[in-house]
């Protein structure tokens, strides 16, 4: 009984620690005005972020998180960047008051909106009460893979997935072209 303990408030260190830094970048990020710096502290949020998904125990989405958030997406900001020419935002005439407003309201109607979910890891919930049985008792005769994780995101929600997929190609694609444009006018202004 004394382990549990001891790891329950191991583990809740570890969340608050993640938290808190989650929290300290945000801020951080809000009061820097070089873009180069705001780049970087995006990629180190979204590290972690991934951190605090590996602790919840969702390393797929901990893989696409690093991937994604701190991997291309900072490349693609940082090569956005080079073909700027301004390297530092200019300070905003006044104070926005209305979109802080906004946001206070919607990070409130979220915190509400989530008393009514189960605790994490609650045996009791739903999701443990009725899909996760079927999943491990069905999901190798129904899909024929033998890995419950690749069955449940290749298959059950395979569509979800390739949506996923779709999005993250299709704005990679889309970032690709506006460089890919810039650079052929860049190219076109030097050689007249």
């Amino acid at each position: 009984m004394k382990n549990i303990t001891v790891t329950v408030l191991i583990d809740a260190l570890i969340d608050i620690t993640l938290l808190a830094f989650l929290a300290i970048t945000a801020i951080a990020i809000i009061h820097m005005r070089n873009l180069f710096v705001i780049i970087m502290l995006f990629g180190i949020f979204s590290l972690h972020s991934a951190g605090l998904f590996v602790v919840m125990d969702a390393a797929d989405v901990a893989f696409t998180e690093a991937a994604v958030g701190a991997g291309i997406s900072t490349v693609l900001m940082l090569a956005t960047l080079a073909l700027t020419k301004n390297h530092e935002e200019k300070k905003p005439p006044h104070h926005a008051r209305l979109p802080l407003l906004v946001v206070l309201i919607t990070g409130g109607a979220l915190v509400y909106g989530t008393y009514d979910i189960p605790s994490f890891g609650d045996p009791m919930s739903p999701a443990q009460q009725h899909v996760k049985p079927h999943y491990i008792e069905r999901s190798i005769e129904e899909t024929g893979v033998a890995n419950i994780v690749t069955a449940v995101l290749a298959s059950y929600r395979g569509y979800d997935t390739l949506g996923e997929v779709t999005v993250i190609f299709t704005a990679g694609i889309g970032v690709m072209l506006l460089i890919g444009g810039r650079l052929l006018r860049r190219k076109k202004q030097e050689d007249d």
